[in-house]
């Protein structure tokens, strides 16, 4: 695959890998819904010591409904959610897919926190699929 490539929506803030991702998911967790201001965020998962980002982030740090941490890393200028680092996943950053220069490529594999998911949405079959934060099954 090519290089993952991405940015905010003013361009202060810039990113890239060479590391294939580790997981390709949408969550359905409330504060995704949130953050993203939508029924869902599409993520990427990438090994946080292979993505080299460029800019001053802004972090919130968000309690999760597992219980644990979600570190929210964004533009302080156009508030664009750039990627989430999580306590029930060390060592992965959860890139914003929305914020990739080329979605071509993606594809979602899994998909998280279905308990939380809006009753209309139906991403079809074949999907590994989990009610809560943990691995998809």
């Amino acid at each position: 695959m090519a290089k993952i490539e991405g940015g905010c929506l003013c361009g202060a803030i810039r990113y890239h890998s060479d590391a294939e991702p580790v997981l390709t998911a949408v969550c359905h967790c409330t504060h995704c819904q949130k953050q993203t201001g939508t029924t869902f965020s599409i993520v990427v998962g990438v090994p946080g010591d292979a993505l080299t980002v460029e800019g001053t982030m802004k972090v919130f740090v968000d309690d999760a409904d597992s219980g644990g941490k979600v570190r929210r890393n964004f533009c302080p200028d156009c508030g664009s959610p750039i990627y989430s680092d999580t306590d029930g996943f060390p060592g992965v950053l959860f890139l914003k897919a929305g914020t990739l220069d080329d979605t071509s490529w993606l594809k979602p594999t899994a998909q998280v926190w279905t308990r939380s998911k809006q009753p209309w949405i139906d991403l079809g079959p074949g999907m590994a699929s989990s009610p809560d934060g943990s691995r998809p099954r």
